[in-house]
C-alpha cells in the first residue's frame, strides 16, 4: 500500500536534483583519446604499418580535396560574365561531388584506424594546392586554377593507388581508382572544354554563304 509521502509526489529536493541532471554539462576538457598520426588497430587484416602509410597518404589527399572543394565554392559565388549561369551551376555540381569524396576519403582513413584531418587550419597547413587570391578572378583564370588543382590531385592519387596496391591495401586502392581518379578525370573534361579557343559564331577562314544560295 502506498505511503502518504508517495501520494504527495516528489519532494522539492528531488525535483531540484532532477533539474540539475537535465542541464547540459558545459566546458568539458580532457586529453585526446587518440593522437593524430597514431593507429588504433582494427581487425581489417592489414598490417599496422600499411594502415599508417595509407592513412598518411590519404590525409594529404583529403587536405587537397577539401581545398579543391572550397575552391569550387569560391568560384561558384564569384563567377561572372556571359557564361555565368552555366558555370555557376557546374561549379556547384563539382563542389558537391568533391564534398562526397571528402567524406569517402575521411571514412577510409578512420576505417584504417587513423584520424582524419578536419579543421580548416590543419587543412591549410597540409594542402599543396596554391592558395587563390581573396578577390574575384576572370573566368579563364578560375578554370585554369581548378584544372591545375585537379592535376595535382590526380598525380598524387595515381601514385598513392600504386603504393596501396603494392602493399595489399585493396580498399584504399579501389577508393583511389574508382572514386577519386574517375571523378576528377570527368570533372577535368567538363572544365577543360570551357577554355578551348574556338569561334563562337563563324568558322575561321570560311566564306559567308550568299543570301541567294
Amino acid at each position: 500500500m502506498a505511503s502518504k509521502a508517495d501520494k504527495r509526489g516528489p519532494t522539492y529536493s528531488q525535483l531540484e536534483a532532477g533539474a540539475e541532471r537535465s542541464r547540459p554539462v558545459m566546458h568539458q576538457n580532457a586529453r585526446e583519446i587518440q593522437a593524430y598520426g597514431k593507429i588504433a588497430k582494427l581487425p581489417i587484416a592489414l598490417d599496422e604499418k600499411v594502415c599508417a602509410s595509407s592513412a598518411e597518404n590519404l590525409n594529404q589527399l583529403l587536405a587537397d580535396t577539401i581545398t579543391l572543394r572550397d575552391l569550387y565554392k569560391k568560384h561558384h559565388w564569384q563567377v561572372a560574365g556571359h557564361t555565368f549561369y552555366q558555370l555557376h551551376l557546374l561549379f556547384d555540381k563539382h563542389h558537391d561531388e568533391q564534398a562526397e569524396l571528402v567524406d569517402t576519403i575521411a571514412e577510409r582513413i578512420q576505417s584504417l584506424g587513423a584520424i582524419s584531418l578536419a579543421m580548416a587550419a590543419d587543412v591549410a597547413e597540409t594542402t599543396i594546392i596554391p592558395r587563390p587570391p581573396r578577390g574575384r578572378e576572370e573566368v579563364p583564370a578560375q578554370i585554369s586554377r581548378l584544372l591545375e588543382a585537379h592535376e595535382i590531385l590526380l598525380k598524387e592519387a595515381r601514385t598513392m593507388a600504386r603504393l596501396a596496391a603494392e602493399a595489399g591495401d585493396d580498399g584504399t586502392n579501389d577508393l583511389l581508382v574508382s572514386d577519386v581518379i574517375r571523378t576528377n578525370e570527368l570533372q577535368v573534361w567538363f572544365l577543360a572544354e570551357h577554355v578551348v579557343d574556338v569561334p563562337a559564331v563563324r568558322v575561321e577562314g570560311a566564306k559567308a554563304a550568299s543570301s541567294g544560295d
